[in-house]
C-alpha cells in the first residue's frame, strides 16, 4: 500500500526538482504542513520545486507500549545506545524509494531531489541519503540521531573505500532538547563526517525538541542553492 502524500506544487509551471519532508513520530504529513505554515505565516513553496509530505504508516510503536502510531519504523527505545531495529526500518525503504522512482518517471533525477525530516523523519532521511540512494542532492535532519550500530555507518564504510561523492548534509538540533539530546545529534554528525559526509551541524539556542522559524528559513535558502532553477526557468530579462 502506498503512503498518503500531501503535495505543495510549485508556484510556476511543472517542477524541475523535488523536496521530500518527513514528519516525526506520531505525526502526519498534513500536520507538518500546518506546523510550517504556522511558523512561516505561509506554505513552504518554491517556484520550481514540488514539496512532498508523506505520512508514515500506522503501526505498533514500542516506546508507546505497543500502541498504534504513525511512525516510519519501530524502535526498541528512544536511545542512541539500543540496537537499531533493522527489520522494521527496512520495511519503509521500498515506500520511500517508490516516491523517488515516481519522481524519476516525471523526469526528476536523483541529483535534483533533497530529502529531509524532523526527529524520526530526519533519521529516515539519513538512511535515505547515506544508505539507500547516495546520488541525492542533499539531506537535512532536524533534532535527529542514528543508533550507534546503524546500518548507515556500515553502508558508508563501503562507500568510503570507493571514494564516491555523497549528498551534502545539514543537521539542526535544539540546545535544550531533552527528548533527543544535542549530544546524540552531534555524535551522529561526527560519525557521518568521519565516513566521508560533508556538511554542517547547526545548534539552535533556546530550542527544545521542535522546529523553529529561523531553522525553516535556513533550510529553504540552502535548498535553493542545492536545487537552483534551471536556465530555461529563469525569467527572460531581454
Amino acid at each position: 500500500m502506498s503512503l498518503m502524500l500531501r503535495n505543495i506544487h510549485p508556484t510556476s509551471r511543472a517542477h524541475s526538482a523535488t523536496l521530500m519532508f518527513l514528519h516525526g513520530s506520531g505525526d502526519t504529513g498534513s500536520n507538518l504542513v500546518q506546523w510550517i505554515r504556522f511558523l512561516l505565516g505561509r506554505d513552504k513553496d518554491f517556484g520550481h520545486i514540488k514539496v512532498i509530505y508523506p505520512t508514515a504508516p500506522l503501526q505498533p510503536y514500542t516506546p508507546l507500549s505497543g500502541e498504534q502510531s504513525n511512525v516510519w519504523f519501530d524502535r526498541r527505545a528512544i536511545s542512541i545506545d539500543v540496537l537499531e531495529n533493522r527489520k522494521s526500518i527496512s520495511q519503509i525503504y521500498d515506500k520511500i524509494n517508490d516516491i523517488i522512482n515516481n519522481e524519476a518517471e516525471l523526469g526528476i533525477t536523483s541529483n535534483r531531489i533533497v530529502v529531509g525530516g524532523f526527529s524520526m523523519g530526519g533519521a529516515l532521511a539519513l538512511h535515505t541519503g547515506f544508505h539507500l540512494n547516495k546520488n541525492l542532492a542533499g539531506i537535512f535532519a532536524c533534532s535527529s540521531f542514528l543508533n550507534r550500530d546503524s546500518i548507515v555507518y556500515e553502508s558508508l564504510s563501503q562507500t568510503l573505500e570507493t571514494g564516491s561523492d555523497l549528498p551534502e548534509l545539514r543537521m539542526y538540533h535544539g540546545v535544550k532538547d531533552t527528548l533527543v539530546p544535542l549530544d546524540w545529534g552531534k555524535e551522529t554528525f561526527d560519525n557521518l563526517t568521519r565516513l566521508g559526509v560533508k556538511g554542517k551541524f547547526i545548534p539552535l539556542d533556546n530550542t527544545l525538541h521542535e522546529l523553529k522559524k529561523r531553522e525553516i528559513v535556513d533550510i529553504h535558502d540552502w535548498i535553493l542553492k542545492k536545487l537552483p532553477a534551471l536556465p530555461e526557468e529563469l525569467p527572460n530579462k531581454l
